[in-house]
């Protein structure tokens, strides 16, 4: 082959070569453009995270309003309670930081094929929205989210299934969006976002429970030092109690949570006074907690404006409330040496401190009233006779007795027992 057919050949490959490189560098660029945004860039061009001071939070069976006052985020549908801040400072760092892993040109009218299909009465279908606005009730964002990527695909435990979630940008027209993050926990349950501090207790001294409906004792129980066991208080003489029963008492609402809170408006609806009763708790520290407790009976409308779902069959209603009597000073020992005192004092100065801590989080809590599950108090709400031993030894066949009476009846006596006088066959020989 002559040289210049060569020459000639290689200027048409590379021509060739020149232009498929041109058409498909256009084609990527056409691909880039399709979207306002593009993979690897956020989703939000400048999201004012510090200038949010409320969330609307919507689906298709609830809706939550968070709202940021006095530098506290507290939820609107229940009665302003405080919210879990940690949640939702991590949420608004999840949208600022969000990328984009892939675009999708398509109008709004395409909503529903990605899951948001605001007229939708299934929540997969429905999707979420969040919306965001500054102290002037301006809109910063709103963003939709619909289903996850790659929902179908059955999990694994070494990390398959969803790996993502369709998104939509309202303020950008262009198209949808891919993002590699989830959102599982993005919820419009109001109960979601409610902070989880609750009631403490700890060095429970006494406890005593009402019969329900009644400001009559059930049962009241004591004990001299936390290390010793319970008994009942001297309204119960005689009656020896079961320590295994009343074991649990000692760590009772140590670790106590909540299932939600009911707003003042719905209270009336699922409370259940006649079977009210209410519990007094002392600690060796000084505080007195009084407790209410009542069984909540479902809730008549549990789609209304607050969002409040009917109670599970074996819920209780809670209150509760605290008073304190702190001791001032440390009680000084005697003979003891300086080093030793300055350890005291500070192990004093610490536990008051504390104690004025959780003391002021409990009177927080007053006035307002919680769902909680039958577990968290199943252990305060016994019988007396539950609590009665009823095994071998004194007082073992005891009954509940009333005040001012005894468990003992006098004793009574026995005649002795008048020998046998031998028979004739059995008399001795003279």
């Amino acid at each position: 082959m002559k040289p210049r057919t060569i020459l000639i050949l290689w200027i048409i490959a590379l021509a060739l070569g020149a232009s498929i490189f041109l058409l498909k560098k256009s084609a990527d660029g056409d691909r880039k453009d399709a979207t306002n945004r593009s993979p690897g860039q956020t989703l939000l061009v400048d999201f004012p995270a510090e200038e949010v001071a409320s969330i609307e939070i919507s689906g298709v069976e609830d809706s939550t309003t968070l709202t940021l006052k006095d530098g506290t985020w507290t939820v609107a549908q229940r009665d302003n309670f405080p919210a879990n801040t940690r949640n939702i400072n991590n949420l608004l760092r999840a949208i600022d930081e969000l990328k984009v892993t892939q675009g999708i040109e398509a109008g709004p009218s395409f909503a529903p094929r990605f899951g948001m299909d605001e007229k939708s009465s299934e929540p997969d279908a429905h999707g979420i929205t969040a919306t965001f606005k500054d102290a002037s009730g301006e809109e910063l964002a709103k963003i939709s989210f619909g289903k996850n990527l790659d929902a179908g695909a059955p999990a694994s435990p070494y990390g398959g299934g969803a790996t993502g979630r369709f998104v939509r940008n309202h303020a950008d027209e262009s198209g949808f969006y891919a993002v590699s993050e989830l959102f599982g926990s993005l919820s419009g349950d109001p109960k979601r976002w409610l902070t989880d501090d609750f009631i403490k207790v700890d060095g429970i001294k006494g406890i005593s429970l009402t019969k329900p409906g009644s400001d009559e004792n059930e049962w009241a129980i004591t004990r001299e030092v936390e290390s010793a066991d319970f008994s009942f208080t001297d309204a119960f003489p005689g009656v020896k109690i079961n320590t295994s029963a009343v074991s649990p008492l000692k760590s009772l609402f140590s670790y106590a949570r909540f299932d939600d809170v009911i707003p003042s408006a719905d209270v009336a609806a699922l409370a259940t006074p006649d079977k009210l009763q209410k519990a007094v708790i002392t600690t060796f520290d000084g505080l007195t907690y009084t407790i209410t407790l009542q069984p909540a009976k479902p809730s008549e409308n549990s789609e209304d404006a607050t969002g409040l779902q009917a109670p599970p069959s074996d819920s209780y209603l809670m209150t509760v409330a605290v008073e304190a009597e702190l001791p001032k000073e440390r009680e000084k020992l005697e003979g003891e040496k300086p080093e030793e005192a300055e350890a005291a004092q500070k192990a004093f100065d610490q536990r008051l401190k504390e104690l004025t801590g959780r003391i002021e989080k409990t009177k927080a809590l007053e006035g307002r009233t919680f769902e909680v599950s039958k577990f968290t108090v199943d252990a305060l709400l016994k019988s007396r006779t539950d609590l009665i031993d009823k095994g071998p030894g004194p007082g073992a066949d005891a009954q509940p007795v009333e005040p001012g009476t005894s468990a003992f009846t006098p004793p009574v006596e026995i005649p002795l027992r008048q020998p046998t006088p031998p028979s004739e066959e059995e008399a001795p020989e003279e």
